[in-house]
């Protein structure tokens, strides 16, 4: 195939000691190069109220206030494995809201409401990336509709929770989130480290895909700490951030090459924290390598930690749970219509037997109250 043009006599017009020509070394990989909209006008357009900001606020609070101590409820991450319809993640919202009310007493609950998915290769990689489903990289529209959903969410009364994977992101929507989640294969990333340090949200860190806990203790250690590195502001400028630290970081169990929830697993994660300084508590995933994958093996998972939370166990501040309206998994096919409901990423359980998990959950947690600390 003939080349556009002839490097090899590239030159630019004008002054001989204009700008050098390189693109026979620059950007040789690069099909195409398109506008993104700055994050200040993603927020002007769709801003913030007053009762959605008090919602997110209240979902930090409720969180932290698990993980100082400072409340004995359980934290409750639940939801699809990734958001691909917005109609559908909004009827999910809904009917964990009206649940909310019966087991707030028991349980922090927190909507998980992921928007961008990583590949072990390759294939869809989440609504803001790709939000008609058919390769057109609409990545603008993306992230107003991820933006509008939470929102939509917020609005219910309901907090929500993301995994933040891109770096550029947070800056449109991490106003909304009250839990934050860093992935198995990000635990160990500098740079998703030092963004942690920088939201305003807590954030739980994955253990790595091998199962190891060290590096997930690390990051929290890291994560709590100042940092400086480069970034973009609202206004879509390139500018070099100082952060806080953050205090509120906590270590995710989601196995690896075995499953990592049981009481042994436990153990020993904690032996991890405390030799690092860190408090001995710990998250665990029922889902992923927990669960091998198969969605309704979540429910033999969350019924024995239930089973530990009940006799008095204390160190397991929260679980997570892969659910959507309805069971399993399909495959996104061009030209074919998608069965309302069901993930097109990870096998989720359906809300059906959602429901009993977390209302087993919630007893666990009133009965450990009857345990002295």
């Amino acid at each position: 195939m003939p080349r556009i043009d002839d490097p090899t006599h590239d030159r630019e017009a004008g002054a001989a000691d204009g700008t050098l020509d390189t693109t026979r070394i620059d950007d040789t990989r690069i099909r195409a190069v398109r506008a993104l909209i700055s994050p200040a006008v993603v927020l002007e357009d769709l801003p913030v109220t007053a009762a959605v900001e008090a919602v997110v606020e209240r979902g930090r609070a409720a969180v932290a206030d698990v993980l100082h101590g400072r409340s004995d409820r359980l934290i409750a991450v639940v939801g699809p494995c990734s958001i691909h319809d917005a109609e559908q993640a909004l009827d999910y919202a809904r009917r964990l809201r009206a649940l909310s009310s019966e087991l707030d007493d028991a349980l922090v609950l927190v909507m998980r409401v992921y928007f961008e998915k990583p590949r072990t290769t390759v294939g869809w990689k989440g609504f803001i990336n790709d939000p008609r489903l058919d390769g057109s990289f609409r990545i603008n529209e993306g992230l107003r509709r991820a933006r509008q959903l939470l929102l939509d969410i917020n609005a219910l009364g309901l907090p929500a929770g993301t995994e933040f994977l891109d770096l550029l992101s947070p800056q449109y929507f991490s106003d909304l989130i009250a839990w934050g989640a860093i992935g198995a294969r990000t635990t160990e990333s500098q740079s998703h480290r030092q963004l942690a340090s920088g939201l305003s949200c807590p954030v739980g860190f994955k253990n790595g895909t091998d199962g190891g806990v060290q590096i997930a203790a690390d990051a929290v250690v890291a994560a709590a700490h100042p940092h400086a590195f480069m970034g973009m502001t609202k206004m879509g400028v390139a500018a070099i951030f100082e952060t806080r630290g953050n205090a509120d970081c906590h270590v995710i169990l989601r196995g690896g090459k075995a499953p990592n929830y049981d009481a042994a697993s436990v153990d020993a994660a904690c032996a991890v924290l405390a030799k690092a300084g860190l408090r001995q508590q710990v998250m665990i995933d029922c889902s992923h390598a927990n669960s091998a994958k198969q969605p309704r093996r979540q429910i033999e998972v969350a019924a024995d930690i239930a089973q530990r939370i009940a006799a008095g166990e204390r160190r397991i501040i929260g679980v997570m749970v892969e659910s959507h309206l309805a069971e399993g998994r399909q495959d996104l096919k061009p030209g074919q219509p998608l069965t309302p409901g069901v993930s097109i990423t990870d096998a989720c359980l359906g809300w059906d037997d959602t429901v009993p998990l977390l209302r087993n959950l919630a007893a666990s947690v009133r009965a450990r109250r009857h345990h002295p600390a």
